[in-house]
């Protein structure tokens, strides 16, 4: 005979948003220049635009040449509606 127990898990569903970033871009006038400034491509700057996830390596990149950390470019965001939708 096979027992199978299952068990409920909390499950987080996040959201990233880089608004960080292009406030502190447009604070130090910049937001044009951020692909050249971080060797960057276009289609990074896209998916950034798209609060979609990039790399870590790409993260550093733009940190290191602003000068700031991660925290300061991006923030976690759960997402409340999908985790409704779980229960």
């Amino acid at each position: 005979m096979l027992h199978v127990f299952y068990s409920t898990w909390m499950v987080s569903i996040m959201s990233v948003s880089y608004k960080k970033l292009w406030k502190l871009l447009i604070d130090c006038d910049m937001e044009k220049k951020v692909q050249h400034l971080s060797g960057v491509s276009l289609a990074l700057i896209v998916k950034l635009g798209r609060n979609e996830n990039v790399s870590t390596e790409s993260l550093v990149k733009i940190c290191t040449d602003l000068g700031c950390e991660v925290g300061d470019i991006m923030e976690i965001i759960p997402n409340k509606e999908m985790e409704a939708n779980l229960e």
